[in-house]
């Protein structure tokens, strides 16, 4: 299988060893600084130290752009080249990708957002499962078929959560794909085992109860809704 190789790698092999120095301006980096909206559920951190551009992405903290010109950068990690740009009617600030074929044609592609704006896997990473919820169902209205929006990795690091013995934890993420998938047996399921693992019968109950209604023929669900009911019926007697 071939490599196909842009035309910004070619420029970015080229340029690599000679990236320019930049004094910049405090008004430049204080325009420029901040965080920007790459996708539903991801941004970008840009920064200075010591007069010089970074970037945070996709968990590398330190991605330091190649400098073209005081206003256009390449980023080999994103393979592209980009710049920062305001637009003119709005004038919110935007990192903004530039063309490879037209370098004059401008585009707003990320917006700039506040500091303090998380997109809901952040939320979910400091285990805030409340707000994490309300910005996945806000992305599920705006597009159901999100790759943000995956039952199984959900679910699976839900999973990975409970291995850890981290009941609480994965009872939130599993709440999350309840209230994502609500006619899902699976979800349910899941929700009930985390419940039943942390000690609550009852609402492991309710869950694999809910699961049934979905798919009757879950057989684990089935055993421990009837040996919950026999259990019940043996204690009131």
């Amino acid at each position: 299988m071939k490599t196909k190789i842009t035309l910004l790698l070619l420029i970015t092999i080229i340029i690599s060893s000679c990236s320019k120095s930049i004094d910049y301006t405090p008004e430049y980096i204080a325009q420029t600084s901040g965080r920007y909206l790459y996708s539903q559920d991801e941004v970008i951190d840009v920064y200075f130290e010591d007069n010089t551009l970074f970037l945070k992405w996709r968990g590398a903290d330190k991605i330091k752009p190649i400098v073209l010109d005081d206003n256009k950068f390449s980023v080999i990690e994103m393979n592209k080249m980009i710049h920062f740009v305001a637009h003119p009617d709005t004038k919110k600030r935007y990192l903004s990708k530039i063309s490879e074929t037209n370098e004059n044609e401008v585009s707003y592609d990320y917006v700039k957002v506040e500091e303090s704006f998380k997109v809901p896997s952040m939320y979910l990473k400091e285990k805030d499962y409340d707000n994490a919820l309300l910005g996945y169902l806000d992305i599920q209205k705006k597009d159901s078929t999100s790759i943000f929006l995956s039952e199984r990795s959900f679910n699976s690091y839900g999973y990975k959560l409970l291995r850890d013995k981290k009941h609480d934890d994965a009872i939130g993420v599993f709440k999350i794909n309840v209230a994502l998938y609500p006619k899902s047996d699976n979800v349910y399921d899941s929700l009930a085992d985390a419940y039943l693992s942390s000690g609550d019968s009852l609402q492991a109950y309710k869950n694999y109860k809910r699961a049934l209604e979905f798919n009757n023929s879950n057989r684990g669900a089935k055993r421990f809704v009837e040996q919950y009911k026999k259990e019940v019926k043996k204690d009131s007697l």
